[in-house]
C-alpha cells in the first residue's frame, strides 16, 4: 500500500515539475517548434535536440519529435503524448531516465518528409509508387 502511494506521489512530484518548468519562456504550437530545440526530461536533465516533427502539418496531427541525443549522437523518436510543453527556446517531456533509455530509434523508412515543417507517418496500404 505504502509502496503504491510513494509511486504516485512522485509520477504527482514529477508531473509539477514539468508543467512549471520554464515558465517564462512562451508556448508555441507543435508546427511552431524551433529547429534544434533542447529537449529536456522531467527532471530538467537535457536529452538532446530536436531535429524533425513527426506529423500531418495538414490535418494539424502531431505524432512526436525526432531527437539527436546528447549522449552518443543517436536519433530517437518522442510520442507526442510524452511531450508535456513546447516553448520558443525547449521542448518538455515527462519521460524519466529509464524511459528515455528505452526510446526507439528513429527509422525514417516509417515517414515521409514535409520539410522541417515536419514528417507524416506512412500508412502501410501505401506503396514506395505513392512517395513524392
Amino acid at each position: 500500500m505504502f509502496s503504491s502511494y510513494r509511486s504516485v506521489s512522485s509520477a504527482f512530484m514529477s508531473l509539477s515539475i514539468v508543467v512549471t518548468m520554464f515558465e517564462d519562456e512562451a508556448p508555441v504550437a507543435w508546427i511552431a517548434m524551433p529547429y534544434r530545440a533542447t529537449v529536456v526530461a522531467a527532471d530538467g536533465s537535457e536529452i538532446g535536440t530536436a531535429e524533425s516533427l513527426l506529423g500531418d502539418e495538414n490535418e494539424d496531427i502531431f505524432h512526436g519529435i525526432v531527437v539527436k541525443r546528447r549522449e552518443g549522437g543517436k536519433l530517437v523518436e518522442i510520442p507526442a503524448e510524452r511531450i508535456k510543453k513546447i516553448t520558443d527556446k525547449h521542448v518538455v517531456t515527462d519521460l524519466t531516465e529509464d524511459q528515455i533509455s528505452a526510446l526507439q530509434p528513429y527509422r525514417e523508412s516509417h515517414w515521409f518528409h514535409i520539410g522541417w515543417g515536419g514528417l507524416f507517418r506512412k500508412h502501410p496500404e501505401w506503396d514506395k509508387t505513392s512517395r513524392t
